[in-house]
């Protein structure tokens, strides 16, 4: 006997009933998603800024300095900028703390005003020293973007599209760097170093959305009670004992890593493509583009390593989709400067970049991987300490790098040996739990 709301189909067959289909993101969740993902595209393209146009802006300020601007020297100053850029970078682990106290979304306000800001008054540097101070600033806000927003995509956005938005929004990093190089392309020789790092102030544009149209996630103000009792840097000593202590030391070793790689690579692909284009004997304008181009190249194909992401860490884990993405950045690093620098070719730079940029896909790792690490009381501030304090060791490692650059007189054997980090990488791997098939925890 069928029961009298089952559809029974002829000859008294059941028809399974249709599944509920799945609801459709509401407004508030799109517009959580839309806002992390424009914060983090204007950081990417603040700090691309500083990269790119690195090579003009020492050529340019080293003198008023008292220092002469050779290859040596831009390269020791342009690691030395590095160094406090991190430096800055990882005092913006404060936002962790004021985002599980106060909300994702003023963290996310205050970091965005902070770096476009300073990277405006970049661009009015007079001499080396006041360039780097305000590197540092800027910085301090740059560090806090990545944090918030990756908390509120993981927290707002629906479980069963997650992963893959954590991974879309990572390549909003890249799009900003793109858009960067994109532009110095078009107009570099118009605007010169200092006129983009004036466009640092269009960033603050973003604030205007944010406040209007984005909410706090659901999970963090279900939290309220709790925050209320709390003192701002509770949290602090919950990832830093008990069951947390383990992962939270494994994932701050493996983002130390990925840091020393991305500036002892990336961020010089344009100072080295601009040095060999000056030794072959390029026209100005044509270096120019030279460098701009890769740049763009190398974040094409960090964008569309960021988009597979979620497939890689739904498909061999999230350790095992990091280990990839590990062995590409030191294939890329060791044929970049290790091969196509001494051998002065473009093309095999050409060649090898896409390799060095899919591999920079490893910090979307992180995105998705480190909010399933921590309850949504500690999950902002476990995820600004990991890829903030990072920072600062990675800053130890790229002053020794940029000594290693002054002392050789060339990029070319200190920056290749950094592909020795990503051996370390693999071997941190087991300290961090893998959390594939895992759902966000309360």
């Amino acid at each position: 006997m069928t029961a009298f709301n089952e559809p029974v189909a002829p000859g008294g067959h059941h028809d399974p009933a249709p599944p509920d289909p799945e609801p459709p993101m509401t407004p508030a969740q799109r517009n959580a998603f839309l806002g992390s993902f424009g914060g983090w595209a204007v950081d990417g393209f603040t700090l691309a800024t500083f990269g790119l146009v690195l090579a003009p802006t020492l050529t340019d300020l080293l003198p008023r300095t008292g220092v002469e601007p050779t290859t040596a020297n831009v390269g020791f100053y342009g690691q030395l900028g590095g160094a406090v850029f991190l430096l800055g970078w990882g005092c913006s682990f404060l936002w962790g703390p004021i985002a599980d106290r106060f909300g994702r979304k003023p963290a996310m306000i205050g970091s965005i005003l902070l770096f476009s800001l300073f990277t405006a008054l970049a661009g009015l540097s007079t001499n080396v020293w006041q360039w780097m101070a305000f590197r540092f600033l800027c910085a301090v806000g740059i560090g806090g973007e990545w944090a918030m927003a990756g908390t509120v995509v993981a927290e707002a956005v629906p479980e069963r599209l997650r992963v893959k938005l954590g991974g879309i929004l990572h390549s909003a990093n890249y799009i900003g760097q793109l858009a960067t190089a994109v532009i110095y392309l078009a107009f570099g020789q118009l605007l010169g170093w200092r006129g983009l790092f004036l466009l640092g102030l269009v960033p603050a544009l973003m604030v205007l959305f944010i406040r209007r149209n984005t909410e706090e996630p659901a999970r963090w103000q279900a939290k309220s009670a709790q925050r209320q009792r709390q003192s701002l840097f509770a949290p602090m000593r919950a990832i830093l004992s008990g069951e947390y202590r383990r992962r939270t030391i494994g994932n701050l070793l493996l983002l130390v890593v990925c840091v020393i790689g991305l500036w002892a690579t990336a961020t010089y692909v344009p100072t080295a493509v601009t040095d060999m284009a000056k030794r072959a004997g390029w026209e100005p304008s044509s270096v120019t583009m030279l460098a701009g181009a890769s740049a763009a190249l190398s974040a094409i194909f960090t964008i569309i390593g960021c988009l597979c992401t979620p497939r890689l860490v739904d498909r061999l884990g999230r350790k095992g989709a990091l280990a990839l993405l590990f062995v590409l950045m030191m294939v890329g690093i060791i044929g970049l400067y290790a091969i196509a620098y001494p051998l002065g070719s473009i093309t095999l730079v050409f060649a090898v970049l896409p390799i060095l940029g899919f591999g920079g896909a490893n910090f979307a790792v992180f995105t998705i991987w480190l909010p399933e690490q921590y309850p949504t009381s500690i999950r902002a501030t476990a995820f600004a300490f990991t890829t903030t304090i990072s920072r600062w060791f990675a800053a130890a490692g790229t002053f020794v790098l940029g000594f290693a650059i002054h002392a050789a007189g060339s990029l070319s054997l200190p920056l290749a040996a950094t592909a020795l980090a990503f051996v370390l990488g693999l071997l941190l791997l087991p300290l961090v739990p893998e959390t594939r098939d895992s759902v966000l925890p309360d």
